[in-house]
């Protein structure tokens, strides 16, 4: 790709990227945003995007690879929430990986989701695989409502996981704000099981601790803001 359209690629919304380059575009912005960093980090980076897409090569979001939203939700960390923390941003781009295939990470052993935890444990390290472990959502409960089961597990999880709620942020954003990037039934079905969530993340986001600079969490709270707007015209 030529420098002119690097340079332009650098700043384009990541939902416009992918309407008009689609992954290779992505794929080429997650490049530039994780070209400055040391060596070793860039390869754990690359490694892991390798990994998600091997894991996720035959799966699609509607109208587009899964790989997509893993790209995004990678990139916003770094282009739009300014983190440079690898582990953090290895783990967001896996964050699906043993929700979606813990047999393909773990293979036929007697607990798959656990072995797939600590696989990503060896190869990425500890840090990433906790991290991984509380945005991934457990079994639940088929006698009940799950997302209200979704919810509290998302309370839980988050509320000890400063880190974890800045990738989940992130998946957030990708999916909430998103939606109108979305067609067919999974529209009402995502503005039904994510509405509920925004007083939630707006509290979790707004914490001490969340370690994001104050532009970032005002970013953040006026992403909320506006995804909130979306659940309400489509369910009002």
């Amino acid at each position: 790709m030529e420098a002119t359209a690097r340079s332009y690629l650098s700043t384009m919304p990541l939902h416009a990227i992918t309407e008009i380059h689609g992954e290779s575009g992505l794929r080429e912005r997650f490049a530039l945003q994780i070209a400055g960093f040391a060596p070793a980090d860039r390869q754990r980076l690359e490694d892991a995007l390798d990994l998600a897409d091997q894991l996720h090569a035959d799966d699609r979001r509607v109208r587009e690879p899964y790989l997509n939203h893993l790209l995004r939700v990678a990139i916003r960390l770094m282009s739009h929430y300014e983190v440079d923390d690898v582990d953090v941003i290895v783990a967001a781009v896996l964050h699906d990986a043993v929700e979606d295939h813990p047999l393909e990470l773990a293979g036929a052993v007697p607990d798959p989701v656990e072995a797939a935890f600590d696989v990503l444990a060896a190869r990425f390290g500890p840090r990433v695989a906790e991290l991984v472990r509380a945005v991934t959502n457990p079994a639940y409960d088929p006698a009940r409502d799950p997302d209200e089961q979704y919810r509290e597990h998302v309370a839980a999880s988050l509320d000890r996981q400063p880190w974890a709620r800045v990738i989940k942020m992130s998946d957030f954003t990708d999916n909430g704000v998103g939606v109108i990037h979305t067609t067919g039934p999974k529209v009402v079905r995502a503005a039904t099981k994510y509405r509920p969530m925004v007083p939630l993340l707006r509290e979790l986001m707004g914490r001490p601790d969340t370690p994001l600079a104050p532009d970032v969490k005002r970013h953040i709270a006026d992403q909320l803001d506006l995804a909130e707007e979306r659940f309400r015209a489509i369910l009002d």
